[in-house]
């Protein structure tokens, strides 16, 4: 998901990824031997969420984080062992990778009262997957056979219910796709599968604002750009029952701000540290400082569906862009080492990263940058623009890759800021821009096809770029339809090998969770996703 971040697959046996790490360093900090209040809420830095509160509308960290707080589908996937676990679904059950049979627990209610059945996890699907309700991940559900019905490439839809969902009883129903998924349950906990209650579909605009989901925790309020106010669902059936009494999302103009909050407890939990306090945030905050994996990559992306960069000359200006960047030197520096050089398209821990995918092109090289930018018939009027969201610490090192870039090349390159990241995240998929723009991708399922099908794939939920390859989806189809996931696996290796010819994004550096908390929580861990784990923060007493 694009981050500012965006659910949530893990493979149960492949994964590489350690999941969740503690604070380091010494110091002083609020230790974890206080008695806790599970009545009390706790506050976490967020951003206005781009879209109404709908699973199939999210895919920001903004709404995202809050909806699967709202929200649980049929899986999710344990924080400390990286498995998937049964949820709401009992059971998923296939033989052939391609049609699945799901088995519901009985008992699980929303929070209206009402209870998730069959039919509200089909409804839900369909709805999402119908155009005329401009659901942004509505490609989620292009793998049922019968979504091209519902959702068609051109023309009118035929119907709005997708064939290969079928509702045996309230506790069972089927999914048939059009082809076979090797991975297809573990992308099943992704927010947009989530369930809707029958009150959904009577007023959808009205449950955008106050949602009613069925998970952890259940809506209170909306101050929009100020907070989301959650409390603690009582009748919550999933295995991962909150420890607290509810989640308070502040939204923050700035990260500095935040931190700032933070390091006086009028915050409890940050998303990442500022780039100004990441060479004394552990220091300042001792044992309270938080520095775990993060199944993430920063990239800068471009936009291929405006006419000056959509020749395809232009590839080679990208590639010679990003070989104008030096990375190395950004990450020791300006992010304080908190950050690695990217080589591949692929967050490093994730099942499938290939290291060095990007080849030569993500390779310091000033002398090449500069041929290759000339050879491309140079940028558009040799000028650059990165546009980037100003509340999300990004300035420092948006102005140090210009500053590579214009010392390498000659390029005038400036960073473009909008106030938030909502106002950016608008412009992005609006696609009311002209030039690069920042992106970063944070895991929905640690396997290398989140990070290629979901974003480079033609008409991808994701693909900001306009970037459309036919070799890119043959070999995407391909890895698909594999026979194990292990085969999709080295077939989205394959993918990935032909991005560097058309280079639709720069890839930058892997993140790290640089994070921590207030004196006034404790038991805060951090999971591959780069979210705490919600239910198990403890508000003391």
């Amino acid at each position: 998901m694009p981050v500012a971040t965006r659910a949530r697959l893990v493979l149960a046996a492949a994964t590489s990824v350690v999941l969740v790490a503690t604070g380091c360093s010494s110091g002083g900090g609020g230790g974890g031997s206080s008695s806790s209040d599970a009545s009390k809420t706790f506050s976490y830095q967020s951003s206005e969420p781009q879209n109404p509160l709908q699973p199939a509308n999210a895919n920001e960290v903004g709404g995202g984080r809050i909806i699967q707080n709202l929200f649980k589908g049929l899986v999710d996937y344990d924080p400390s062992t990286a498995k998937v676990r049964m949820q709401v679904a009992d059971k998923i059950d296939t033989s052939d990778s391609q049609t699945f049979t799901i088995t519901l627990k009985d008992g699980w209610k929303f929070h209206d009262g009402t209870p998730v059945h069959a039919k509200n996890f089909v409804d839900a699907w369909n709805w999402g997957a119908n155009p005329a309700n401009a659901q942004i991940n509505s490609s989620w559900f292009s793998d049922i056979e019968g979504y091209q019905d519902v959702h068609p490439t051109s023309g009118k839809p035929t119907t709005d219910k997708m064939s290969g969902l079928t509702v045996t009883d309230d506790l069972h129903f089927t999914v048939k796709l059009s082809h076979k998924v090797s991975y297809f349950e573990y992308k099943l906990g992704y927010i947009a599968f989530s369930p809707l209650p029958d009150g959904f579909f009577k007023d959808p605009t009205g449950y955008g604002q106050k949602p009613v989901g069925n998970g952890p925790y259940q809506f209170v309020s909306w101050s929009h750009n100020t907070e989301v106010v959650t409390k603690a669902f009582p009748d919550y059936q999933g295995v991962d029952k909150p420890k607290n009494g509810g989640i308070v999302f502040k939204m923050y103009t700035t990260s500095e701000a935040a931190y700032a909050d933070l390091q006086s407890s009028n915050l409890d939990v940050m998303d990442q540290v500022p780039p100004s306090a990441l060479a004394t945030y552990k220091n300042d905050l001792g044992d309270r400082a938080v520095d775990a994996p993060q199944g993430a990559i920063q990239n800068i992306g471009f936009t291929l569906y405006q006419g000056d960069w959509s020749s395809p000359d232009k590839a080679k200006v990208r590639q010679g862009l990003s070989m104008a960047i030096d990375r190395d030197t950004i990450t020791k520096t300006v992010l304080q080492g908190s950050r690695k050089p990217a080589t591949a398209w692929v967050a490093e821990g994730v099942e499938g990263y290939k290291d060095g995918a990007c080849g030569d092109f993500c390779k310091f090289d000033p002398a090449k940058a500069k041929q290759l930018i000339q050879d491309g018939g140079g940028v558009p009027g040799n000028k650059l623009l990165i546009t980037y969201n100003a509340d999300g610490g990004h300035k420092e090192w948006v102005d140090a890759v210009c500053n590579s870039i214009r010392q390498s090349t000659g390029v005038d390159c400036l960073g473009d800021p909008k106030p938030d990241f909502k106002t950016a995240r608008a412009a992005i998929t609006g696609h009311q821009l002209n030039g690069a723009f920042r992106t970063g991708w944070v895991q929905d399922y640690p396997l290398n096809a989140n990070f290629l099908s979901d974003v480079y794939r033609t008409g991808a939920a994701s693909n900001d770029f306009g970037y459309s390859n036919p070799q890119f989806d043959d070999a995407a189809t391909k890895a698909d339809e594999a026979a194990s996931v292990s085969d999709t696996v080295t077939g989205y290796q394959q993918a990935e090998a032909v991005l560097p010819s058309g280079m639709p994004a720069i890839p930058l550096w892997y993140y790290r969770t640089n994070s921590g908390y207030s004196t006034k929580v404790q038991n805060v861990k951090f999971d591959s996703f780069g979210n705490p784990v919600w239910t198990q923060v403890e508000v003391k007493g």
